[in-house]
């Protein structure tokens, strides 16, 4: 593929020349694409401010990789008309209460509320905000659980799913042990730094003005004072520790319990593709804790402009909910029938913030990803958070595009890998995966504030936050150029990104540093505001993806 700057020259904008969009007189100056390695790294911490809103900001700008999400509607899309666009959350439940959510709603207009009738007859009762494939299931096992559980596929599968099962299991209960651990320490010390200083609470500054030679307290500053890298205070520390080993204790007790169940309360056969009339017309959350549909939604589409919370990437959106990722690994036939039920019901873009290394009904998921193809319809995908280099073969992460590493089979999925904040050689998310043949593009995805249930806002990370910036791309190019195939709006994010000449961090691991361009397919990030540019360049057949 050309670089955008080559495909920039037969309308004369290259560098910092001025394109005259469609018919209008509306202007814009391109991102200076040549000079993205020219940028110096940002040295100092961002401010609350913009650790909200760093996904939005303009690399040139604001040495912060993000999207130019902000420069993009500054300078763009305020004289851009465009037409709404429906996006699937293809995840957990979604807060269809939530404050900067409701507006933004896909509604079934041929479907009544209530009535326990498919009106629409598209085989859904009562879908009106989209569908749930888990009924009141939350809790599940990963697959490799319920391969030993039910001795699904041959012995070998069966040997590889033990041993991931145990080293996982193993690991988990250390780091469970390792925090509890470190809270009764950090307990321990709160309680004699109180009983000294004779308060119920106290401030960094009253430890650090601790001078003691009594060894048990001289232990118990020394402990605080490390906490403090960690929080601005120690109830915020412990709060951390304790959401920690609850974390831990909830992997044990369903993840990787080979007796645990979760599909029982469902009533259906869950490897059986035609056991179909599973599941209900209620897509929100069902406690709390299930918030990954509603940070993902947020990212995509939270309403710009009203004042609160966030601003999602994309404006003229509506966000179809539906449910199919529980606490735990999602089911084939259930991420299956949802894309298909997606596609059918008029969404043109399916975020898929989920994934797994083992996937016993992989063929489902791969037929439904073609029909989506055939309808038009672009998936956009985490890479996933194993550190992992997706490019061997022992690496899969399901769902995707392509057997092993040969040629992918459908052109209507894009995957995304995951940087953090900081420019530079460690910008790349030490959690992300990354691949030359299986990512296709890096955009921000860690620390990234979005919706939360309850009308609540908060930080996660992951490429399942990754995943649905780019969409949030994809559903701007698609509502403001809708002539644009999803294959042509994949390919027009992938070229038009920010190409890094440097080397970068992958892995976690220092002495794996590579160039970028050898992290994905396209070597790129990407860029909203580039996007637009060459969108509108292939949307009047002056350039071709």
């Amino acid at each position: 593929m050309k670089q955008l700057n080559e495909l920039m020259r037969p309308v004369g904008i290259l560098g910092a020349g001025l394109l005259l969009w469609g018919c209008g007189s509306t202007r814009l100056v391109s991102t200076p694409v040549e000079n993205i390695d020219s940028v110096v790294p940002k040295v100092t911490e961002l401010t609350e401010v913009q650790s909200k809103h760093w996904s939005h900001a303009d690399l040139v700008r604001d040495s912060i990789p993000g999207m130019s999400v902000d420069r993009a509607y500054e300078e763009v899309l305020g004289s851009l008309k465009g037409q709404t666009v429906v996006v699937a959350v293809l995840d957990s439940g979604i807060d269809l209460d939530h404050e900067d959510l409701d507006g933004v709603l896909w509604t079934n207009q041929d479907e009544r509320p209530g009535n326990g009738v498919d009106d629409d007859n598209n085989g859904y009762v009562d879908d009106i905000h989209g569908y749930n494939f888990l009924g009141e299931s939350y809790n599940e096992q990963l697959e490799a659980a319920r391969i030993l559980r039910l001795k699904l596929g041959d012995a070998s599968l069966q040997e590889r799913a033990r041993k991931k099962l145990e080293a996982e299991k193993a690991e988990t209960a250390a780091n469970k042990q390792r925090y509890e651990q470190i809270l009764e320490a950090v307990k321990n010390a709160d309680a004699a730094v109180k009983a000294h200083l004779g308060k119920d609470s106290y401030a960094q500054a009253d430890v650090q003005g601790i001078q003691t030679q009594d060894p048990q307290l001289a232990q118990a500053v020394s402990i605080l004072k490390q906490m403090y890298n960690f929080e601005d205070s120690i109830d915020a520390v412990m709060d951390q520790l304790q959401e920690g080993i609850s974390y831990f204790s909830e992997r044990l007790d369903y993840h990787f319990n080979t007796a645990f169940n979760g599909r029982e309360i469902v009533g259906d056969d869950p490897y059986d593709i035609d056991d179909r009339g599973y599941g209900n017309g209620n897509p929100g959350n069902r406690v709390d804790d299930e918030s990954h549909g509603t940070h993902v939604a947020g990212i995509i589409a939270a309403e710009r402009g009203n004042g609160i919370g966030v601003d999602g990437v994309a404006d003229q959106v509506r966000i179809m909910a539906v449910r199919a990722v529980p606490n735990g690994d999602e089911y084939d036939k259930d991420i299956a029938l949802g894309i298909r039920y997606a596609v059918d019901n008029g969404a043109s873009i399916i975020n898929a913030s989920f994934g797994k290394p083992f996937s016993p009904r992989a063929e489902w998921v791969y037929d439904a990803i073609k029909y989506a193809a055939e309808k038009d319809v672009l998936i956009v995908h985490a890479a996933g958070n194993d550190s992992e280099d997706l490019d061997l073969p022992e690496n899969t992460n399901y769902p995707t595009d392509q057997m092993g590493n040969d040629p992918e089979f459908a052109d209507n999925v894009l995957t995304v890998g995951s940087l953090d904040s900081q420019y530079g050689s460690e910008m790349v998310s030490s959690f992300s995966n990354y691949g030359k043949s299986h990512v296709d593009v890096f955009a921000p995805g860690g620390d990234i504030y979005s919706t939360m249930p309850g009308n609540t806002y908060e930080f996660q990370g992951g490429t399942s936050m990754a995943a649905p910036a780019v969409a949030g791309i994809a559903a701007v190019i698609r509502s403001r150029f809708p002539r644009l195939s999803a294959s042509q709006v994949k390919k027009i994010i992938m070229q038009s990104g920010l190409a890094v000449k440097s080397s970068v961090i992958l892995g976690g691991n220092p002495e794996n540093a590579r160039p970028f361009a050898s992290a994905s397919r396209s070597g790129k990030i990407a860029n909203l505001y580039n996007a637009l540019i060459l969108a509108s360049q292939v949307d009047r057949g002056v350039a071709q993806p």
